[in-house]
């Protein structure tokens, strides 16, 4: 089973980071969330409050298939001024991985060092004005560059997770968690 990560910083979208992990669970894969803080309550950008499992340190020197970064902000500069998430970004892509944003948080990946020369899509603003070196900027809802996936906002998470889960679980469980959803 598919191991992936929902780091949670304060201030995060929550409407991304709850559509992440509620479909990645309805997909039945084995997903962690973890606070950056010591702290396990992460307060989003709006105010709600969720309840992360674990915190990144519980986490440290594990190996994931998948780490998806919500947007938001200020929780995208979070994620971005955090060493722990750039090492472990670096990493999921050099094992293998996949490293994902959406909304701001592409710009974690740009930190990363990860977007060079990549097809990428984010919150508009976000990338499109400060290029990585070789990047090309799309307006897609969902940007698939092989172990880099990105997206574009809180209206683009249903999308986002579901092809996360079709890269990682087949397009037979995107459909039946899809299903589920009632979308049209």
């Amino acid at each position: 089973m598919p191991r992936v990560l929902v780091p949670l910083a304060e201030g995060c979208e929550e409407l991304e980071a709850v559509t992440l992990l509620d479909l990645f669970v309805r997909a039945k894969l084995d997903v962690v969330s973890a606070s950056l803080s010591s702290q396990r309550l992460v307060r989003c950008s709006r105010g709600v409050v969720i309840q992360a499992e674990y915190t990144l340190d519980d986490v440290s020197g594990q190996n994931f298939d998948l780490v998806v970064l919500p947007g938001g902000l200020p929780g995208a500069d979070h994620l971005e001024q955090d060493q722990r998430i750039l090492q472990l970004l670096r990493a999921t892509v050099a094992n293998g991985g996949i490293s994902a944003a959406i909304c701001a948080a592409p710009k974690v990946l740009k930190a990363a060092k990860l977007l060079d020369g990549k097809q990428v899509t984010s919150f508009p603003g976000v990338l499109d004005k400060n290029p990585a070196l070789g990047m090309t900027y799309l307006n897609q809802p969902v940007v698939d560059a092989g172990s880099i996936v990105t997206s574009r906002g809180p209206g683009t998470a249903i999308d986002f997770a579901l092809h996360l889960i079709e890269r990682l679980q087949g397009a037979d469980v995107r459909q039946q968690v899809e299903a589920g959803l009632v979308r049209s």
